[in-house]
């Protein structure tokens, strides 16, 4: 079995894009089996979501370390921002969980 790169692995670790087969294409029945695949694979989802939520967490902690003890306002922007773009991508990572949870397929 072929190692993967740090970086495939980094982004496998964040991104859940690559565990999904396109629904959209196809005919009828390869749509309606490509929707049963991915619902069969949104258990990942909230481990997809806990992930981001303790990445926002620990970058919202770095950023009030960085205001109030180094006094580095500039540096704190450095760790508040990507720690506030977690909360989106929460978001839709629920929406794509809650809509294949719920959700009937093409068939």
């Amino acid at each position: 079995m072929q190692e993967l790169a740090f970086r495939t692995l980094l982004y496998r670790f964040f991104f859940f894009g690559w565990l999904f087969k396109d629904a959209s294409r196809g005919d009828l029945f390869e749509r309606s089996a490509a929707w049963r695949f991915n619902q069969s694979r949104a258990h990942w989802l909230p481990t997809y979501m806990r992930r981001w939520l303790w990445c926002g967490l620990i970058l919202f902690a770095l950023g009030g370390i960085a205001e109030t003890m180094m006094s580095a306002p500039a540096l704190s922007a450095i760790f508040y921002v990507p720690s506030v773009l977690s909360v989106p991508i929460n978001l839709v990572i629920g929406v794509i969980w809650v809509g294949l949870k719920s959700l009937r397929g093409p068939l």
